[in-house]
């Protein structure tokens, strides 16, 4: 995957046996995909998609049976970051955050984003600090609320900016 796609969706597997597939959603909800007509430049064009449960399930115009489905398993769907619509104050796309620096309120330096999880209340980041004596660096979460994290991306020149009182 290149640096300007995002992950929208995984397939975790066929469904039935017309080469429908199982997708875990990354996205928001169904809708968010829904916008799109292909996935992975193009290579995976949608014939339909409906919700389930716990994700929904796809139809591709290029998968016909069961045993092409099952070789979809674990396969990304991607669109380009351009294809994305754009953002209103204070949004952000999970993909932007990940890799970012992070530094304090104070100016230290704290690390790189490393993954951005959601356990029902909100969004948090999960920060991994710089290696000490060639170990790598503990990790350690904060919320990614206004108060937690003031600034982050473009605003905060490329990086995330966390209130050291957040600082474990």
């Amino acid at each position: 995957m290149s640096d300007n796609t995002v992950t929208l969706a995984a397939v975790s597997g066929a469904h039935g046996v017309t080469g429908e597939v199982r997708l875990k959603l990354f996205a928001d909800n169904l809708d968010s995909l829904k916008r799109y007509k292909s996935f992975n430049d193009g290579s995976l064009t949608v014939k339909s998609l409906r919700p389930t449960k716990d994700g929904a399930i796809a139809r591709f115009a290029e998968i016909n049976d069961r045993n092409a489905a099952e070789k979809l398993r674990s396969t990304l769907l991607t669109v380009p970051r351009e294809a994305l619509p754009e953002l209103g104050d204070g949004e952000y796309y999970y993909s932007d955050l990940l890799g970012l620096p992070c530094v304090s309120t104070d100016g230290a330096d704290l690390g790189t984003c490393v993954a951005v999880e959601n356990f029902g209340a909100s969004d948090v980041l999960e920060i991994q600090m710089p290696p000490v004596e060639g170990k790598p660096g503990k990790k350690f979460m904060v919320p990614m609320t206004a108060e937690a994290v003031p600034e982050w991306g473009k605003a905060a020149g490329g990086r995330i900016v966390i209130d050291a009182a957040f600082v474990i």
